[in-house]
């Protein structure tokens, strides 16, 4: 009875929006409705359904939209342009309509002759079309009829040659050719084959040579019972003798300090492999400069190198802008001569940035951070960049309980980053990385951790490594030595309690020497907002301790101890996948899946602190206060919102679904859901529940919630509020959320997590 009483609305929603639009068509106009392609062909001809594919396309105009059945669109632009629409029916004509599409807008000659080129285009000569208008009250349609010949294959490709050298590279190159004989005649692939052609020719020296220079000409009157056709390929009459001969790189100048207000006589030019480096005082030395640039004295043109080239001077990281122009010098029958000069401009030496936050958290503490970095680049007069980095962050409690009221923490960090742009190994490495050119990072850092008057953790961390970008979308990190010395100091009687209780904790703490490998890879297609389906690829692998445990067997101590320090022992990987659906420009539905697994092993029960995974806050489970889900099904005995102490695990399993839209200007909206977890290798008693299982799927904490985000350009400010629908802790069969009282205080305090956070979360 419901579905027939909804039809039936239905029905006559329809109708009435169907006689509202009728009345407001003008006298003598009609509304177009589209039209209908009938295709009728010659035989069974390949790639058919391609062709009415493109057919289709050129029906024009696209009539009006309708949404089961009804024009929505038209009836909301009627009614909102309207005498005196009023505000819902401007709002919307504005969000929802659409200008009517009127018959008289129709050409159907026109369309008819489109139809004919494009079959033509396609080889399908001596086609016809027909068309017929029906006019049915207030509505028009056209009915369009392509009837397709057989089409015109190819026998063969000649090359009209002449005795200049081009000749030769066009008929090698015509060698190599896609128009294979029976294909069938096709413009888009002829101007293919051009553009192929042209391309391989400059990367063969022909500096001045265009694909206009080119014409193909194809023969029909080869066979009076088939359709076939001969194609022939030459040169244009009356090209420029320069735009067919090859040229050959005669003199590089290097300009490693170039400013348009310089005067390029005053400055002083120093030789170094057949290049000119020409520069006032010395700015950057040209024996490492020169390792960046890949085009040669005596060698010839070719775009790929000097692309290259550029790119590769762009990554040092010392330059604003990167300029290679060329100049003709001379040129004879056969040969060209070119000067290439990069003009290199670079970014200022020195800079300070400060950076003043505003941190809030879920489980309500909140203060400010600062951070302020000071760089220096080229350094050495290499290319080389230093980064001195000084961050502050202080938290304090802002919704304290009696128990743990005034909480606090206080941290502070130092970290120095020395960049090479280039390889610093123990032996010389001469890299040709087409891309970019790897670089090399040497980083020491220290950190200071106040929780409040739990503890102190002091840590000190160094680093030498690798980090390059393969392509536009592909990144690598490898370190091949991380070190990290962690000390837990001046720990309170309280917090002391809580390593008592868990051993497992305690040790974790206790495995103060971190000393490893560790990898990193991304592949990002998600920034291009004009890409229907963007995704990314994060891979992670960490491993500690397995050198310095051969060295302690190879030595016969195996006490797990270097230095008087106890290391750790583990490996850690993880992954992390990410697709986004732009739906329009301004709407998307963005998923993320991440996995991640850390096995503690030889003296190690656990993964260190500063490594384990956490699960829920503002970028993971949103329902949930910051990292408070897990491990498992382990619920604290406190468990508030004045929890201080971090629910961590060895495995990490969380995934994420959220669809993006815009409401106003710069605000947007969003809809999502997060499901994770967090779990341990090995069993705890003081964490009942904890350990991984073959049910994992049974322990997921999910949540749901709305959001805004103010997006400015490449900054965007994020709110989030969201509540738990299952959770974990509770009984099997009881962790399903079954009530949502908005109007309780005591249900909207535990029920309703906002969070605070800048970017997007995935």
């Amino acid at each position: 009875m419901k579905t027939n009483s909804f039809i039936t609305t239905l029905i006559l929603l329809a109708g009435f929006i169907s006689c509202n639009v009728k009345k407001h068509i003008p006298e003598g106009e009609f509304l177009y409705k589209g039209a209908e392609l009938e295709i009728n062909a010659e035989g069974d001809i390949k790639g058919l359904d391609k062709v009415e594919e493109e057919l289709e396309d050129l029906l024009r105009p696209e009539p009006n939209s309708k949404f089961l059945g009804m024009y929505v669109g038209l009836w909301a632009h009627y009614k909102g342009t309207q005498e005196k629409p009023g505000f819902i029916n401007r709002f919307l004509n504005k969000k929802i309509g659409e200008e009517p599409v009127y018959f008289s807008k129709v050409e159907p000659s026109r369309t008819e002759e489109l139809i004919i080129n494009r079959l033509e285009n396609r080889g399908f000569f001596y086609s016809t079309t027909d068309s017929e208008v029906t006019r049915k009250g207030k509505f028009a349609s056209v009915d369009y009829v392509a009837n397709i010949s057989t089409p015109y294959t190819l026998t063969e490709v000649v090359v009209e040659r002449d005795s200049m050298e081009i000749d030769r590279e066009l008929i090698a190159l015509m060698k190599e050719t896609k128009l294979d004989s029976g294909s069938r005649f096709d413009l888009n692939t002829l101007n293919a084959e051009r553009t192929r052609v042209d391309s391989t020719l400059k990367e063969k020296g022909y500096y001045n040579f265009n694909s206009d220079y080119l014409i193909f000409e194809a023969d029909t009157n080869i066979s009076d019972s088939l359709r076939q056709f001969k194609l022939y390929l030459r040169l244009k009459k009356n090209v420029p003798p320069n735009g067919i001969i090859p040229y050959q790189i005669d003199t590089i100048n290097v300009f490693p300090n170039y400013s348009i207000d310089e005067d390029g006589k005053k400055l002083d030019t120093t030789r170094y492999d057949n290049k000119n480096y020409i520069q006032g005082n010395l700015v950057f030395k040209p024996r490492l400069l020169n390792e960046y640039i890949l085009i040669e004295d005596g060698q010839r043109y070719n775009p790929s190198l000097s692309r290259i080239s550029s790119n590769r001077l762009s990554t040092i990281g010392n330059y604003k802008f990167v300029n290679l122009r060329y100049e003709e010098l001379s040129t004879n029958d056969s040969l060209g001569l070119l000067k290439a000069s990069f003009y290199l401009s670079p970014m200022t030496k020195r800079s300070v940035r400060a950076e003043l936050l505003g941190v809030s958290k879920s489980n309500n503490f909140a203060g400010p951070a600062l951070n302020l970095v000071y760089r220096n680049r080229n350094l050495f007069k290499g290319g080389e960049t230093i980064n001195l980095t000084a961050s502050m962050g202080y938290e304090f409690q802002i919704a304290g309980g009696e128990d743990r009221k005034g909480l606090r923490s206080l941290e502070l960090g130092l970290k120095a980053d020395l960049i090479f742009p280039r390889v610093i190994f123990f032996v010389p490495i001469n890299e040709k990385f087409s891309y970019s050119v790897p670089k090399t990072k040497m980083g020491l850092g220290v950190e200071y951790l106040s929780r409040g008057g739990l503890y102190n953790l002091n840590s000190v961390s160094a680093n030498y490594g690798y980090f390059w970008n393969a392509n536009q979308f592909a990144y690598h990190e490898i370190n091949p030595i991380s070190l990290s010395v962690v000390n837990l100091s001046k720990t309170s009687p309280e917090f002391e309690q809580i390593l008592d209780n868990n051993p497992f904790l305690r040790r974790s703490f206790e495995q103060n020497f971190i000393a490893g490998i560790n990898y990193t890879f991304n592949y990002n297609k998600l920034n291009d907002r004009f890409r229907t389906h963007g995704y990314f690829l994060g891979v992670g692998l960490d491993f500690a301790g397995n050198t310095l445990s051969l060295a302690d067997q190879a030595f016969g101590r195996d006490d797990g101890k270097f230095l008087g320090l106890e290391y750790a022992q583990y490996g850690k990987a993880d992954v992390d996948l990410r697709y986004h659906w732009n739906l329009t420009k301004n709407q998307t539905i963005a998923t993320r899946l991440f996995g991640g697994v850390g096995v503690p092993f030889g003296n190690s029960s656990s993964l260190p602190f500063v490594k384990q995974y956490f699960s829920g806050g503002p970028n993971s489970v949103r329902a949930f206060r910051i990292r408070s889900i897990g491990p498992g099904t382990y619920r604290p005995e406190s468990f508030d919102v004045n929890s201080f102490f971090d629910q961590s695990g060895d495995i990490r399993i969380e995934g994420n679904i959220e669809y993006r839209f815009p409401i106003v200007s710069l605000l947007k909206g969003a809809l999502f859901v997060d499901a994770g977890n967090i779990w341990l290798m090995n069993d705890n008693e003081s964490l009942p529940g904890g350990k991984f299982t073959k049910v994992w799927w049974n322990e997921l904490a999910v949540g749901t919630g709305v959001g805004l985000r103010v997006d400015i350009q490449f900054f965007v400010i994020r709110f989030d509020l969201a509540t738990p629908v299952r959770v974990p802790y509770l009984e099997d069969g009881e962790r399903w959320g079954n009530t949502f009282d908005i109007g309780n205080k005591t249900w909207r305090r535990e029920n309703l997590i906002f969070n605070f956070a800048i970017g997007y979360p995935f």
